[in-house]
């Protein structure tokens, strides 16, 4: 309908606890659409033209019991929206007696209203997912009564700014701290999207979300739960949804002034010519009925904001957040990107690509201390040189005196030789 579509106000959309379509509406949508076809069964394939209309009223009124109370609100306020004029356009056909017009009608306005809102509740749920990557609880580390050191399972709203958490390998780090004690690589691609884990020792950063690989830490914590670098992302995407696409900004616009006119234009075509020209009243209060059904465009005004949110609920739900419908149309016009980022276009998992020996030595031998070495090793890399091994068959190297340097390197004696020499 050409209407002012205002997705900031309520639009009377019902809704259960879990943020969908309400339940009653979808069952009220779907027996208006069963009523409508058991109506047309009796009128065409049985001939009960008797019980058609009343099949027909049940249609109408299961269908337009969620919109009446709209149509009455927007009537007081003087802002003629899709409820309103859906509910006027009904009425009138029931007026003149065609009832199978009229639930046809709201019918598919019902179904429209339903689709619309399970778009926009797929785009938030899709957003409210991205604070799954952050724990609910955290390990905190205090000083007993008796002065003894115990850790604690304590909810992340709990924590303060100062306090201590425990965070063991392979679990995720529930608030943005700074590492106070151990050293570990962090895979923080959901908040930074860089593809390989991070070296992380006393002193670096780390964020809420990022997961903790190998080694213990010991965190401080600088920022609340509500603060964290995570939480101010969801917020952004939250806001940025908010923010009206150029095309959104027209519709707006458009159906603004276009409403009012053509509601207008309705009752100068049912009032003017049976007036003015002695016509027929019916014939011309049927034919504004027709304008007020046909000259609103209910498709413009819905599928627009619903394709823009649908798709940026899409992209999040693959890991991409784009700040609002603005830079979704303007990616539509890119002609060239670039990609910066391994990981981006790719896995983001290393491989060895080639392995190239000096002197007289083959890529085995090569292969052989290397993967010795990496075998007593967690790290990425590491994990990279032994699958290639693994799949040239190579086996590896005895190592002894093994010692990890985070964020370096390693160092150990591979089949009795210090000096890692291959012969």
């Amino acid at each position: 309908m050409g209407c002012e579509h205002d997705h900031d106000e309520d639009h009377g959309h019902d809704h259960d606890h879990s943020g969908g379509v309400n339940r009653t509406t979808l069952l009220l949508t779907a027996a208006s659409g069963l009523l409508l076809a058991a109506g047309f069964a009796c009128g065409h394939l049985l001939h009960r033209e008797d019980v058609e209309p009343v099949l027909f009223i049940l249609a109408i009124l299961a269908a337009g019991a969620p919109l009446a109370p709209e149509a009455v609100k927007a009537a007081l306020r003087l802002r003629p929206d899709m409820n309103l004029l859906m509910v006027i356009a009904v009425i009138g056909a029931a007026a003149i007696g065609e009832w199978h017009e009229g639930a046809t009608v709201i019918f598919l306005f019902s179904v429209a209203e339903a689709l619309e809102q399970f778009s926009l509740d797929r785009a938030r749920n899709a957003i409210r997912k991205l604070l799954d990557l952050a724990p609910t609880e955290a390990t905190v580390k205090r000083t007993s009564a008796a002065g003894e050191r115990v850790e604690e399972r304590v909810p992340v709203e709990a924590v303060q700014v100062g306090h201590t958490l425990v965070v063991k390998p392979g679990e995720k780090i529930p608030l943005d701290g700074e590492v106070a004690s151990g050293a570990s690589a962090v895979n923080q691609a959901p908040i930074t999207g860089e593809s390989l884990p991070v070296a992380k020792t006393v002193g670096d950063t780390v964020f809420a979300g990022s997961l903790n690989e190998h080694g213990a830490l010991e965190v401080r914590v600088t920022r609340l739960a509500q603060d964290t670098t995570l939480a101010r992302i969801i917020h952004l995407v939250e806001e940025a949804q908010e923010q009206r696409a150029p095309s959104q900004r027209f519709v707006d616009k458009f159906a603004r002034y276009y409403t009012p006119n053509v509601l207008f234009a309705a009752v100068a075509l049912m009032v003017i010519p049976p007036l003015a020209f002695h016509q027929p009243f019916g014939e011309w209060f049927y034919r504004a009925l027709v304008l007020l059904v046909i000259a609103c465009p209910c498709a413009l005004v819905i599928s627009t904001p619903v394709a823009i949110v649908s798709g940026l609920a899409s992209a999040a739900r693959q890991g991409v957040l784009i700040k609002g419908g603005v830079h979704l149309e303007q990616a539509g016009r890119l002609k060239a990107i670039a990609f910066d980022k391994t990981g981006t276009l790719t896995k983001g998992v290393p491989e060895v690509s080639d392995v190239i020996p000096l002197n007289d030595h083959t890529p085995a031998d090569v292969l052989r201390v290397a993967a010795a070495l990496e075998s007593r090793s967690e790290h990425p890399l590491a994990q990279a040189v032994l699958r290639r091994a693994a799949a040239q068959g190579v086996a590896p190297g005895v190592v002894g005196d093994f010692e990890a340097f985070p964020g370096k390197g390693a160092r150990g004696n591979v089949e009795g030789r210090p000096d890692g020499s291959l012969a």
